[in-house]
C-alpha cells in the first residue's frame, strides 16, 4: 500500500501556524493535498468548538512540486480544540483527513487532530534522547564498594548471575551508586544521549525503591543527597539533563507517613492512604502488593507535603542544590483513581504547576502502559512512557512470536503476535492518533524498559538497527535502556536489570557505534526534532515515512526483508539529490518514480530539500 500520494496534515509548523496557541487566537491550518487526486469541490476544516461543528472553508494557497496547499483559520475556542479536515472530490464523494488517516465516511471527535492551548512546554523536549538507568545495576564507584549490605538485601557482586526467585528478585543488591553514574558520563557522552532518567533514587527496602520510606533524601547506599547534587552539577557541565523518578500513586509500606498512619487514625498521616477498616490496619494497595500502599489524593496535607507549593517534595528536588530537570511519574494510569474517585487530572495539574512555579523549564513524563491518550491532551504530562503505540507494534513486527512473552510489555495473554508492517502501521497509528501533536514528540520512543523484556531477546537476525533506528526517527524521545547497547537480553523485566558489563565494552563496540550512529541522526537533523510525518509506502516486509521541515525531507526505510519499493516522484523534494545519511539500500530516481532496493533487514535514510508551501 502507498500512501504518498494521500491529502496530509499532521500538527508540525508545516501544517499549523504556532505550536503553542492561545484561546481565541486565529490559527493558520494548512493541507498538503496531491495533484493527482483531481479537481475539488471544496475543502473545509470541520472544528468542534464547545463540542458544536463548525465548518471553515479553505482556499487554494500555493501549488507546489505535485501538490496543492490549501488554507484555513481556526479560531481557538477550547483549551483542547479538535479539528479534521473534509474534502470533495470532483465526483462529490467526501474524504476526510483525521489524526488516523484518510476515510471515505464520517470519522470520530475522538480521532481529531487537537490543537492545546496551555503552558508551552520546554523547548528541548523534541530534541531529547533519554537513557534509561537503573541505579542499582548501573556501576558501582569505590565509595559503593564499602557501602554495607542493608539488612533486607542479599548481597551480590557485580559479576554475580540475577537471582530471579522471589523475594531475592527484588532484594538482590548489587551496590550501584550516583557517583558510579558519574564515572561513566563519557559513556553517555560517546552514545550522544542528552537526558539521564534515573529510577528511584530515595531509601526503600528493595533494590527498585519504588516503596519509598522517605522522599525527603537520597538513598545513602546511592551516596545520599550529596552524590545527587554532584551527578546533575557533571551532567549539566557536560551539556546532559537529568531526571528524577516519584510514585505518586504510592508509598511504601516502611514509608514514614504511613508507618505513622496504620493503626493511629488520629494521625495526621492517616487521610494519606485508603483503609478498610475503622483500626487504619487493612488498605488499598498498588494491584494488592502489601508493601506499595495507595495513596488518598483527596487528602489536602498530603497534596500540600507532596505536589503542591515550594516545599514540596516535587519542588525540593527541582531547586538548587539538588536542580532536577524534571519528572517520570510512575503508575500515573492509576494515580488518584480508585472506586468512585477519580483525581487524576487534579494531581497531574498541580504538580505541573509547581514545577513551572520552581522552573518551568523542566519536563514532566508519566507511565501509562496503555491507551495513555485520554489523559496526555497537554495540560499536564510532557510525554507518556506508554507501549500502546511504539513498543508493542514494534516487537509484533520485528520479534520472533512467543506464547509466554514474560512481564512489563503487556501483550495480550503474554504473547508476542507475529505483525506485519500493515498491523503495525495500523497500531501505531491508531494509539498515536489521540495525542495532540505536541504531547506526541514527547512520548517514550523505548524498545524495552527495566519493565519488560529487553528487544534483543527475541529480536528477528538483524533488525536491531532497524528497531533502533525507527526510534530515533519516528515522532518521539528515543529510548536506551542502560545495556541495550552492550546487546544484553533478558527474558522478563527483572531479567532485564542485569548489572553492566563495563569489562566488555570492547567487544560490544560495534553495537555502541550503531547506536551512537542512529543517536546523531536524531540530533543533527531539524526534522527529527519536530517536524511533521507523511507515511509513504506499507507493506508486510517494508515501511517507509517522511519527516520533513521547511529546511530538509529525511526519507527513512525500515525492512525486515529484502527491498523492492518504488514510490511516485512527488514523494519528496529534488529526489535526484537525495544525500544518503544511513544504510546501504540503493536510490535511483527517474522521470516519474523513485525506486528503492537492495538486501535486508534494512534501516536506510536520505536527506533531500526541504518543503515549502510556496
Amino acid at each position: 500500500m502507498d500512501t504518498a500520494l494521500e491529502p496530509h496534515h499532521d500538527g508540525s509548523p508545516l501544517y499549523v501556524s504556532t505550536q503553542h496557541p492561545h484561546l481565541g487566537e486565529a490559527v493558520v491550518m494548512r493541507l498538503r493535498v496531491p495533484r493527482a487526486l483531481g479537481e475539488l469541490q471544496g475543502v473545509r476544516v470541520r472544528s468542534n468548538p464547545d463540542r458544536e461543528p463548525v465548518f471553515a472553508v479553505a482556499q487554494l494557497a500555493a501549488s507546489v512540486g505535485g501538490w496543492d496547499w490549501w488554507q484555513a483559520k481556526v479560531t481557538m475556542a477550547n483549551r483542547v480544540h479538535g479539528y479534521r479536515w473534509l474534502l470533495r472530490l470532483a465526483d462529490g464523494t467526501d474524504m476526510w483527513v483525521n489524526a488516523r488517516g484518510v476515510f471515505t465516511t464520517e470519522t470520530l471527535d475522538s480521532e481529531d487532530f487537537r490543537l492545546v492551548a496551555a503552558d508551552e512546554q520546554p523547548g528541548w523536549v523534541a530534541s531529547t534522547v533519554m537513557y534509561q538507568v537503573f541505579p542499582d545495576r548501573f556501576s558501582r564507584s569505590d565509595a559503593g564498594e564499602s557501602h554495607p549490605a542493608p539488612e533486607w538485601a542479599v548481597p551480590a557482586a557485580w559479576s554475580d548471575e540475577l537471582r530471579l526467585d522471589p523475594p531475592a528478585r527484588s532484594t538482590q543488591f548489587y551496590g550501584g551508586d550516583l557517583d558510579g553514574v558519574v564515572e561513566r558520563l563519557d559513556h553517555l557522552e560517546r552514545l550522544g544521549v542528552t537526558m539521564i532518567y534515573l529510577t528511584p533514587v530515595f531509601p526503600a527496602r528493595s533494590n527498585h525503591r519504588y516503596d519509598a520510606t522517605s522522599f525527603d533524601m537520597v538513598d545513602p547506599l546511592l551516596g545520599g543527597d550529596e552524590a545527587l547534587i554532584r551527578l546533575v552539577e557533571a551532567s549539566h557541565a557536560r551539556g546532559l539533563k537529568v531526571i528524577g523518578d516519584l510514585t505518586s500513586n504510592h508509598s511504601g509500606d516502611a514509608h514514614e507517613w504511613f508507618t505513622a498512619a496504620r493503626g493511629n487514625p488520629a494521625a495526621t498521616e492517616s487521610d494519606f492512604y485508603y483503609w478498610r477498616d475503622a483500626e487504619h490496619e487493612q488498605y488499598e494497595s498498588w494491584l494488592g502488593v502489601p508493601s506499595l500502599p495507595k495513596f488518598n489524593w483527596n487528602s489536602r496535607e498530603l497534596r500540600r507535603r507532596f505536589i503542591e507549593g515550594d516545599d514540596s517534595v516535587v519542588a525540593r528536588w527541582l531547586k538548587a542544590p539538588y536542580s532536577l530537570d524534571g519528572w517520570r511519574i510512575d503508575v500515573a494510569n492509576m494515580t488518584g483513581r480508585h472506586g468512585d474517585d477519580d483525581l487524576n487530572a487534579e494531581v497531574r495539574q498541580t504538580i505541573r504547576r509547581t514545577m513551572v512555579d520552581i522552573n518551568p523549564d523542566t519536563i514532566l513524563l508519566a507511565e501509562s502502559t496503555n491507551d495513555a491518550s485520554s489523559d496526555f491532551q497537554g495540560d499536564a504530562w510532557h510525554g507518556a512512557m506508554t507501549y500502546a503505540n511504539f513498543t508493542r507494534p514494534l516487537w509484533g513486527w520485528l520479534s520472533e512470536p512467543l506464547a509466554d512473552a514474560g512481564g512489563g510489555l503487556g501483550m495480550a495473554m503474554q504473547t508476542i503476535p507475529r505483525y506485519d508492517g500493515w498491523q503495525f502501521y495500523a497500531a501505531h497509528r491508531q494509539f498515536s492518533a489521540g495525542f495532540p501533536w505536541r504531547v506526541r514528540l514527547g512520548n517514550m520512543n523505548a524498545l524495552d524498559t527495566h519493565d519488560t523484556p529487553r528487544f534483543l531477546t527475541r529480536a528477528l537476525p538483524g533488525t536491531l538497527p532497524v528497531a533502533v533506528g525507527m526510534s530515533v526517527t519516528l515522532p518521539g524521545i528515543p529510548v536506551v535502556w542502560a545495556g541495550d547497547e552492550f546487546g544484553l537480553t533478558g527474558e522478563d523485566g527483572e531479567a532485564s536489570r542485569t548489572p553492566i558489563p563495563w569489562h566488555a565494552a570492547d567487544a560490544a563496540s560495534d553495537t555502541i557505534e550503531l547506536y551512537a550512529e542512529l543517536i546523531a541522526l536524531k540530533r543533527e537533523h531539524s526534522a527529527l526534532n519536530g517536524g511533521g510525518i507523511r507515511w509513504v509506502h506499507v507493506s508486510a516486509d517494508v515501511l517507509a515515512y517522511v519527516r520533513e521541515d521547511a529546511s530538509q525531507s529525511l526519507l527513512v526505510v525500515a525492512a525486515r526483508a529484502n527491498v523492492e519499493v518504488e514510490l511516485p516522484i512527488e514523494t519528496i523534494p529534488t529526489p535526484d539529490a537525495a544525500e544518503q545519511l544511513f544504510g546501504s539500500l540503493d536510490l535511483a530516481a527517474g522521470t516519474d518514480s523513485i525506486r528503492i532496493s537492495g538486501s535486508g533487514p534494512a534501516f536506510a535514510v536520505w536527506r533531500t530539500a526541504g518543503v515549502t508551501a510556496e
